[in-house]
């Protein structure tokens, strides 16, 4: 199964789950808006059915959430119908995408770098759209410590169909990666899953 067949079979679901963590969750925004302005371009990535774009997108000029689910964007777009936010749209895109544009004073990618093919390639092609100066703000799932425990339930798990492909990373390798990106790491925190803010260099 494909990511996008995947997340379009989840989608109604995935909408109407809670956040498992809301204290979490709502520091890590507070971090984040903490480094928008009210003039930047931003781009978020796998945006899921938009709740974060939706709360972020009054700090900035212009929010683009984008996801490689059809079905997810699909339900995004209903809820911006419903809240009016004219500075918020959303597309379907791979997080690879050369459709996605260029030039972004920020580039978000919320529990996302550990469903991507290839980490490397993923964060290299968010460099080459994010400006000179720019930011990537991140929240990722590092799993690798345990591996041992989830490795042999996500097998299962994607053998029934009921997960898809999950990278079991360590926090040192995603940072470690992001500054081979191109990218210098100028916060990194806890906030439930590793969360990390990085300016083009």
């Amino acid at each position: 199964m494909t990511p996008a067949k995947f997340w379009d079979s989840v989608a109604e679901k995935y909408a109407k789950m809670k956040i498992r963590n809301p204290e979490q969750y709502n520091l890590s925004l507070e971090r984040t808006r903490s480094y928008l302005r009210e003039e930047d371009r931003v781009l978020e990535l796998g945006c899921g059915t938009g709740s974060t774009a939706l709360l972020l997108a009054p700090s900035v000029a212009l929010y683009t959430g984008s996801d490689v689910s059809p079905k997810m964007i699909e339900i995004a777009k209903e809820k911006l119908a419903e809240a009016g936010q004219s500075n918020l749209d959303f597309i379907v895109a791979d997080a690879d995408s050369d459709a996605l544009g260029t030039a972004y004073d920020a580039v978000m990618a919320y529990n996302l770098l550990h469903l991507v093919d290839n980490l490397p390639t993923t964060l290299r092609h968010i460099h080459s759209i994010t400006r000179e100066g720019g930011l990537l703000i991140t929240k990722t799932p590092c799993l690798g410590s345990k591996k041992w425990l989830f490795a042999p339930l996500l097998w299962v798990m994607q053998l029934f169909g009921k997960a898809p492909d999950v990278l079991l990373i360590k926090s040192a390798y995603l940072e470690q990666s992001i500054t081979d990106a191109g990218f210098e790491i100028i916060e990194a925190a806890d906030y439930g899953s590793r969360y990390v803010v990085a300016r083009k260099t």
